[in-house]
């Protein structure tokens, strides 16, 4: 099917949210009560900007901890480990050397679209951010966004409530040296190629850019910005209650990190 025009972006009153740095484990809270405040119709359609307190590996909702992360290696990094509410793959997290960012919106933005389709228009704002820096970059199916010298980020997605959360995490730069002590799926894919093949699997924006992260970060906002519209916003106490809540009951017990898909 075709994919509607970005003028179909333009139906939403929509908002920004850039904020201090925050751990790991709230992030992934703010995620789940965000998109709830939109599936309830409590706050507009959303985009936010997150900034990460410490390191971290978030794995994906289906994955298993002990299949995906060396908790020795974390550990001796310092590297907290987190679950999200989305599926996908496991993403290693440094402060400084990721772009993350998520958007929250009515299902009905993506009505009738297939996964693939989706993931492509919520992606295709991104990707004219980075042409205009100079970054040819295109959406591989399904939640990769990558670019001739290699991936740059990864995709994920969840439905409820009649509203979806789009989320992307981008590599500025990254330590691949780090990373593959931390992930064990880096070591498997890689045991036989070394810690060289990994910079060619990813290809951060540091290097393609040769821009500080903060002018990408900005380039990104003027972009959504001219193309659908946007408003600054902040993070409610409401909301910062639900995350903390969130935060206590669920994403920060052993229950849901070990959960065993």
């Amino acid at each position: 099917m075709s994919i509607p025009p970005s003028s179909s972006w333009r139906a939403y009153d929509w908002q920004v949210i850039q904020s201090a740095p925050m751990k790991p484990v709230l992030h992934m809270a703010l995620d789940e009560a965000l998109l709830e405040a939109v599936a309830a119709g409590r706050r507009p359609p959303t985009l936010r900007i997150w900034e990460w307190a410490a390191s971290a590996v978030v794995i994906g909702r289906f994955q298993s901890l002990r299949n995906e992360v060396d908790l020795d290696g974390a550990q001796r990094h310092g590297v907290q480990v987190v679950r999200r509410i989305t599926g996908g793959g496991a993403m290693f997290i440094e402060p400084g050397n990721t772009i993350t960012y998520s958007i929250y919106a009515p299902v009905e933005l993506v009505a009738g679209m297939s996964m693939i389709d989706s993931y492509a228009f919520f992606d295709r704002w991104v990707l004219d951010a980075l042409a205009s820096l100079g970054v040819e970059a295109w959406y591989q199916p399904i939640n990769d966004i990558t670019s001739a010298a290699g991936k740059i980020g990864g995709a994920a997605q969840t439905r409820r409530g009649g509203a979806v959360l789009h989320h992307v995490t981008m590599a500025y730069d990254i330590d691949n040296a780090k990373m593959m002590e931390v992930l064990r799926i880096g070591r498997e894919k890689l045991s036989d190629k070394g810690i060289a093949s990994a910079a060619k699997r990813v290809d951060p924006l540091r290097r393609q850019t040769g821009l500080p992260r903060e002018a990408i970060i900005e380039r990104m906002i003027d972009t959504f910005r001219t193309q659908n519209g946007l408003t600054e916003s902040n993070i409610t106490p409401e909301e910062w209650e639900a995350a903390e809540r969130l935060v206590a009951t669920k994403f920060g017990t052993q229950e849901w990190l070990r959960a065993v898909p």
